[in-house]
């Protein structure tokens, strides 16, 4: 059975409406809730819909304040909260209940947000696939690892959700549900609190509607001039990048790629097509020797104590990940700084990069939440990457292409990605 799904709700647009008393906290809790109602039985986008639903109508204090203003937020329950239980997406967390709030759940209350719920993430945001579905068409997987936040968002449950991306968890998930995903630069949002898999990897996240609410969002919660509604900048130089892995993709990805570069061209971007260095390959190639290396020593504590409790797939990574000598881990590594050398240089001649998002469509079928191919090696680099929606293939399910920047380039990064969302909705 398939469902369309509901039209995502705009972070920035309920933002202002707050402000302006058109919305209250109260109202727009409701609104939430309502859609939660209809839809989650099917979507199955939060970890305790129960313990939600059953929560007061509107967030404690109910004035709206600070820049989210009494905006609701999904956060994926690999982050510790007082208020829900945290399990990690495991069976050996059921019920369990952290001392203290995860510093991105602290900051969003900072910011004036609240936590709606926790998001359902995938066994320790690795790849066993969960429950969740595609908002879409409820057949095919919604990606993951942070498979409730990017549903969540496409089922109109919130305007803005908190993801972790250690391969490709926000990038593709997004192009899958037909939202918007920011990965930040490395370390912009604070990890204390979140549970790790790779140290020198794991990086939070948002998901939203449109590009506008996603920087809007991390400008909130970062401080940082990040914005791009009402931002007067002139047209990117984009790199359409084509290789090494531009094979990967399927036909549709691909045209869905070109189409999007044509049509920022048509608004006045400069496009060029270009090859990535072949540095860039051999970065994708180490990915998951830093990153399964990292997580022996990060889920240690499982390992020792609860491995009957752990996934073939997770423990195959763990498996592998021990077989990874110090030496090979530093190899690796070396392998990143050279590949972030490369990607300099190319960085120096362009804006951005465009790049697809996945593969292409989200697969059918609920037994895996697709490959990472187009988001890991830039995971690795470091740098901010926005998948841009608005695409779709033949059968109507969304393509989302990548906007790849150099790190700490994150307002250049999200105004090209805003350029580029303007120019394919307005054809």
């Amino acid at each position: 059975m398939t469902h369309a799904a509901e039209v995502p709700l705009q972070a920035l647009d309920l933002a202002r409406a707050l402000v302006e008393g058109r919305e209250t906290p109260a109202s727009l809790h409701a609104r939430c809730l309502e859609a939660i109602a209809l839809r989650e039985a099917a979507v199955q986008a939060f970890t305790h819909c129960e313990e939600l639903l059953a929560r007061p109508p509107a967030p404690a204090g109910g004035a709206a304040s600070g820049p989210l203003g009494g905006l609701p937020v999904g956060l994926k329950d690999i982050c510790d909260t007082l208020a829900f239980p945290t399990s990690y997406g495991s069976p050996i967390y059921d019920g369990h209940r952290p001392e203290a709030d995860s510093a991105i759940a602290a900051s969003i209350a900072a910011a004036g947000g609240y936590v709606l719920g926790k998001t359902v993430t995938t066994e320790f945001a690795h790849l066993n696939p969960a429950r969740t579905r595609n908002p879409h068409n409820l057949d095919h997987t919604p990606g993951g690892s942070s498979s409730g936040s990017a549903a969540g968002v496409a089922a109109g449950f919130f305007p803005l959700a908190i993801g972790t991306q250690t391969g490709g968890s926000i990038n593709r998930p997004a192009s899958y549900c037909g939202v918007t995903g920011f990965k930040p630069t490395f370390g912009t949002l604070p990890l204390s609190g979140t549970k790790p898999y790779s140290p020198t990897l794991d990086t939070l996240g948002l998901f939203a509607a449109r590009v506008d609410d996603v920087a809007f969002a991390a400008a909130a919660l970062t401080g940082q001039p990040l914005r791009t509604d009402g931002v007067e900048a002139g047209a990117p130089h984009v790199a359409l990048a084509r290789g090494p892995l531009w094979h990967e993709a399927s036909d549709e990805m691909q045209a869905a790629v070109e189409t999007a570069a044509r049509l920022a061209e048509r608004r006045g971007a400069r496009v060029t097509t270009i090859d990535l260095p072949p540095e860039f390959a051999e970065v994708h190639r180490v990915h998951p020797v830093i990153s399964d290396h990292e997580a022996v020593t990060a889920l240690a504590r499982e390992l020792l104590l609860h491995a009957d409790a752990l996934s073939p797939i997770l423990t195959a990574a763990l498996d592998f990940g021990r077989k990874v000598t110090p030496e090979a881990y530093r190899q690796a590594q070396e392998i990143a700084r050279v590949g972030r050398r490369a990607m300099a240089g190319v960085f120096g001649r362009f804006d951005v990069v465009l790049t697809p998002s996945a593969p292409g469509a989200a697969p059918r079928g609920l037994g895996s939440t697709g490959a990472s191919t187009f988001n890991r090696a830039w995971t690795l680099i470091g740098g901010p990457t926005v998948t841009v929606s608005g695409l779709r293939d033949a059968a109507g399910l969304p393509l989302g292409v990548q906007v790849c920047g150099p790190a700490r380039a994150d307002a250049r990064t999200l105004l090209a990605a805003a350029f580029l969302e303007r120019a394919i909705r307005t054809g």
